[in-house]
């Protein structure tokens, strides 16, 4: 089977990588692995059986590499999750949305049998009258003031539009929950690393974690199996911003809604932050992934629970702080 990998050189990308490599080499598999990705330099090596190919999923390139490398499945993978300094929402959406567009056109046009999307909870959106427990079925709804989850939602809604009318083409939709694992850095996790936690009055914000290898373990089943269709990648259970706290040993201090609103306001438009209000319904309304799917259809259980994924995550960053020698707040 030719895999062709969008995103390879990405945090989910090099594990992914890795552990196909892997199993090429112990369980006889007979993969044909080629890894693409923007940036220049792979550390994948040629003797590792990877043919490596420096690409830009918004380039007419990526329909030529399908042809040559007569891919039968493709793992889309490459998308901006956390923007830098210089980025715009008009590059995020042309590589986000027009790139998954024109990764979805290549595949029909070169006969790919099946393709995997890594989406997100984001994409349900960060509403008021969010349930409890969100189902796949539930609405896709995303935030326009957030680009990741208004972009996930467009996403979603192109794949829908491609199952209608190229259903010959297979669809796994991952829809994973916040990524913990040993070395994960993000927009979440910096959240964690303040002296205190912020929660916003009236609400739990909770949130459902997913240890980075059973990410991995979904994308490695999605390849392999004949189920296709929408799953919420989740851990079971949630813990709540005081539940985090405790956990971390550190204070929670629960402010209005409109003076949090207030601040962030003020403080993006003095280029003091890159966040602004709209991270209050970032906090309040938080997606809860329920994974009963997940198990019982996909048959994927994670290993590790909501919990011990949090659990696992302090863990590993303390040793990291005492094998550095650094004084760091955690």
């Amino acid at each position: 089977m030719n895999i062709l990998i969008t995103g390879a050189s990405g945090y989910l990308g090099t594990q992914l990588v890795r552990r196909l490599i892997e199993m090429n080499n112990t369980t006889g598999q007979k993969w044909n692995i080629i890894a693409t990705d923007i940036r220049s330099d792979s550390s994948f090596k040629k003797e590792e059986g990877i043919r490596y190919i420096q690409l830009d999923v918004r380039s007419p390139q990526v329909q030529e590499v399908m042809r040559e490398n007569h891919i039968h499945t493709v793992v889309h993978l490459a998308t901006i999750v956390t923007p830098g300094k210089k980025s715009n929402r008009e590059f995020e959406y042309s590589v986000d949305v027009k790139g998954t567009e024109n990764v979805l056109q290549a595949c029909v046009k070169n006969q790919v049998k099946r393709i995997v999307v890594t989406s997100s909870g984001a994409a349900y959106g960060y509403h008021p009258d969010n349930p409890e427990w969100i189902k796949e079925n539930h609405a896709i709804r995303g935030n326009e003031e957030f680009s990741y989850s208004h972009h996930k939602r467009l996403i979603e809604e192109l794949l829908a539009d491609y199952r209608n009318k190229h259903p010959d083409l297979e669809q796994v939709i991952l829809r994973i929950g916040t990524i913990l694992g040993d070395t994960v850095k993000n927009q979440i996790t910096n959240l964690f690393e303040k002296r205190v936690l912020l929660g916003i009055s009236g609400s739990d914000s909770p949130f459902v974690f997913i240890w980075d290898q059973d990410v991995v373990g979904c994308l490695l089943k999605a390849i392999t199996v004949r189920e296709t269709g929408i799953y919420n990648v989740a851990g079971d259970g949630a813990l709540t911003i005081d539940e985090i706290g405790e956990i971390l040993g550190k204070p929670v201090i629960r402010l209005p809604a409109s003076l949090v609103k207030s601040v962030l306001f003020i403080l993006k438009r003095l280029s003091l932050t890159q966040y602004g209000e709209e991270q209050v319904n970032f906090l309040r309304y938080r997606p809860v992934l329920d994974n009963h799917n997940l198990k019982n259809e996909f048959h994927y259980t994670p290993k590790k629970t909501s919990r011990e994924v949090f659990l696992y995550y302090v863990e590993k960053k303390h040793s990291s702080i005492n094998r550095s020698g650094k004084s760091v707040v955690v």
